[in-house]
């Protein structure tokens, strides 16, 4: 226990850089930053006091480290995990676990019976917010959950931003837009919330407000088992933007937007009321409850500190690398759907979805 977890970085953009800064400087108990891997090498010269390497193979033969850090371009997530999963690595992934849930279900496969650490920066589990709202919804105190409505607009991006990396925006480097890189956090939080609908309709425009292939605009309609219903609906295109997040359950109904959380909570539940009243226009009285939070500040080392007490202490891991899967299929289905002007039932057929990205990236090609 006194010696410290040997860690690796593989890729040194903005939050592989984010990640190699907390380990070299020391903000992670427990662990050291041993090597860097990146394709350039300007970013390794920043981290002279760490191993640096061009190619996460040769960095897994030196046995450099022993854990390892993903934070590359989407489509690298599978190979470089899947590289260092067979070496006995424990391994941290950047969202989104994969691009695919075919990639998605190999990863996991390779951990399958090791007994490695697997995990993914969710970070947003650990967002008070959502916390308190996980303990009123599982508390069963709000009753049965009716309606969800998720309206995620803040997401405004420039077209300078999409041009800032040749992978940003395409099939073939990024395998999708505003799913697979700015909703994915939220699109876990409403599985970890609310659990996976059982079927969904969208409806994703390409390009709708900048030059790129893929989904700049996402509106999607959800069914959930035992009844409920959802709507989510995510864009970078607009400005200025939304983010409020509204559950409607029997006994209450909460409201989060911006860092206050409201909660109505109905005297009468609204099925006895509908069931009991002898008035044609009664409604439940209600008391309100607000929370304010302070405003969010990043919780990317909370999930690296956990990963590694993970490793030397067997502490539970706030997001296993199989929660990626959940959101995963979530963002794929909504693709699908769209794409072929269908409902798409959960679960996915990982193959179907394999073979309409592979029809997307072939098409962008010509």
């Amino acid at each position: 226990m006194s010696t410290p977890l040997r860690v690796a970085v593989a890729g040194l953009g903005t939050m592989g850089t984010k990640y190699a800064d907390l380990l070299r400087d020391g903000q992670i108990a427990g662990a050291t930053l041993a090597a860097v891997c990146n394709r350039r090498p300007e970013p390794r010269a920043a981290y002279r006091e760490a191993r640096g390497f061009s190619d996460l193979g040769d960095l897994l033969k030196a046995r450099a480290a022993e854990a390892v850090i993903i934070a590359t371009p989407h489509y690298a997530h599978t190979t470089l995990a899947l590289a260092a999963l067979r070496r006995g690595l424990h391994v941290l992934v950047d969202k989104p676990l994969a691009v695919h849930k075919a990639d998605a279900e190999k990863m996991l496969a390779a951990h399958r019976d090791r007994k490695s650490v697997f995990a993914i920066m969710f970070q947003m589990r650990m967002d008070p917010r959502f916390r308190k709202i996980k303990a009123l919804l599982t508390s069963g105190k709000l009753g049965n959950i009716q309606r969800m409505q998720w309206t995620l607009t803040d997401w405004f991006r420039t077209d300078a931003y999409y041009r800032a990396g040749q992978w940003r925006a395409t099939w073939a480097g990024e395998g999708g837009g505003i799913l697979l890189n700015q909703a994915p956090h939220q699109l876990d939080l409403l599985q970890w919330l609310l659990g996976l609908p059982e079927r969904v309709r969208a409806w994703c425009h390409l390009g709708k407000y900048h030059r790129i292939e893929v989904e700049d605009e996402v509106s999607a309609y959800l069914e959930f088992p035992g009844g409920a219903t959802g709507v989510f609906i995510a864009s970078t295109g607009e400005a200025p933007g939304t983010n409020r997040l509204e559950i409607a359950c029997d006994r209450a109904r909460l409201v989060l937007e911006g860092q206050k959380l409201i909660v109505d909570t109905n005297h009468v539940p609204t099925a006895i009321l509908r069931a009991t009243s002898l008035e044609m226009f009664a409604v439940p009285q209600t008391t309100r409850t607000e929370f304010v939070f302070e405003p969010p500040v990043a919780t990317h080392h909370v999930v690296v500190q956990n990963f590694v007490d993970a490793i030397r202490k067997g502490a539970p891991l706030i997001a296993p690398a199989s929660a990626g899967l959940a959101s995963l299929e979530l963002a794929n289905a909504m693709l699908l759907s769209s794409m072929t002007s269908r409902t798409v039932e959960l679960p996915l057929s990982a193959r179907r979805y394999a073979i309409l990205l592979k029809r997307l990236v072939t098409s962008a090609r010509r």
